[in-house]
């Protein structure tokens, strides 16, 4: 059991951030000079009800990392955590891939419209709005949220609407790097902070997060639960769930792994568990993630030395990826870390998911790579004091 002293500590620490959630909302949709054209204050406060009880249920680990967010940006970081619910939940809730595009074209239509200063009455769009209304007022108008990246992240779920296979290993990459890097991007704009520095670290932990995502939907994929069935405790994985149109199920692994180790789907939907090959693929699949979550915390150990991180950002030219002139002019060696060592330290508590994912990673391994284990599935009781420490050592 968790220690009652942590848990009590944790417990006020929630409460208090929460608390400043509700004051925040409260005072800035009362500040901002469009509000009376934007949500009402009544409609603010039910949208981020609506938007925190979604995470609650189907995305514990997000809500237990609540209280790590800047009081300021947590309207947009529950916003934008329930967007992804909204749109990942798609496919486990239609009878047809066509009408999961058709829903998701209503969420690019949100989007549009919430972009636009128009949003319509849902809640997750009118939070969004607020949240898009309340960064132009503190930053007088200089940063603002990627619309972009919004529709990238639907792009990639309306790829992988139909179950489709991730052809490669570096095919399960981009979709996490579309999916849940993405969503670290966005929350990093919220701060805001524009950092080359926080974003490398963002994608490797995206990586890690969106490939684990994966891997927890696999048993639920290959033997797909009743309709409208939804577990209260799968935290990450249940947003991998996506309804089966045939009675057969899915083995969602990348097909070039799945080769390599001679497993084949239809093993797997006969056999479960015991199918020839799974846990070989499932240790390489879960490799690669391991992989980036290694990284990242190298790139921390050497940013805290005063060395550099060690490689180029992959994605640092991508238009998405705008920075201030202070990333591109010289600097002394010097103070070029201590610039991305205060980014790193304002970025950490957008960081926190690299905690609980590798939690799930740790107990992956000590079963074996047993997939199907039942205590994968679990709501994972550690998180809240590991983050607690993590956060408080700004090492995850």
């Amino acid at each position: 059991m968790l220690p009652n002293r942590v848990y009590t500590r944790f417990a006020y620490f929630r409460q208090l951030e929460l608390s400043r959630l509700t004051r925040c909302v409260s005072t800035t949709s009362s500040y901002s000079p469009t509000a009376r054209d934007g949500p009402s204050a009544g409609e603010i406060s039910s949208a981020t009800s609506y938007c925190t009880d979604l995470l609650r249920k189907y995305d514990s680990p997000s809500y237990t990392l609540l209280p790590f967010i800047p009081a300021a940006a947590q309207p947009a970081y529950l916003a934008i955590r329930a967007f992804n619910l909204e749109t990942a939940r798609i496919a486990d809730n239609v009878s047809t891939p066509e009408i999961g595009a058709l829903r998701l074209q209503f969420w690019r239509d949100n989007i549009t419209r919430t972009f636009a200063g128009t949003p319509p009455k849902q809640p997750v769009s009118l939070l969004l709005a607020h949240a898009l209304s309340d960064l132009r007022r503190r930053t007088d108008g200089a940063h603002g949220l990627s619309k972009s990246w919004f529709m990238r992240a639907i792009a990639a779920r309306e790829q992988y609407l139909n179950n489709a296979p991730y052809p490669t290993v570096g095919d399960l990459e981009k979709y996490a790097e579309s999916t849940y890097s993405t969503l670290l991007y966005l929350t990093l704009q919220v701060l805001p902070l524009n950092s080359i520095t926080a974003d490398h670290l963002a994608s490797h932990i995206g990586k890690a997060a969106g490939i684990v995502a994966v891997l927890r939907g696999l048993p639920l994929l290959a033997f797909p639960p009743p309709p409208n069935h939804h577990s209260n405790s799968v935290g990450l994985g249940v947003v991998e769930q996506r309804r089966v149109r045939a009675q057969q199920g899915v083995a969602t692994l990348p097909l070039d792994i799945m080769a390599e180790v001679g497993l084949r789907e239809e093993d797997v939907l006969r056999k479960g568990a015991e199918a020839e090959g799974l846990r070989d693929a499932v240790f390489q699949v879960a490799t690669r993630a391991s992989d980036h979550l290694i990284t990242a915390r190298s790139m921390l150990q050497n940013l805290r030395k005063g060395e550099d991180v060690g490689h180029a950002f992959e994605h640092e030219d991508e238009e998405e990826h705008q920075y201030g002139l202070i990333h591109r002019s010289p600097q002394t060696a010097s103070g070029k870390m201590a610039v991305q060592n205060a980014e790193v330290e304002q970025a950490f508590g957008v960081l926190m998911p690299a905690v609980g994912t590798g939690l799930w990673l740790d107990k992956l391994q000590k079963l074996d790579f047993d997939i199907f284990r039942e205590e994968l599935r679990r709501r994972e009781w550690k998180l809240p004091w590991k983050a607690y420490f993590a956060y408080r050592r700004r090492m995850f």
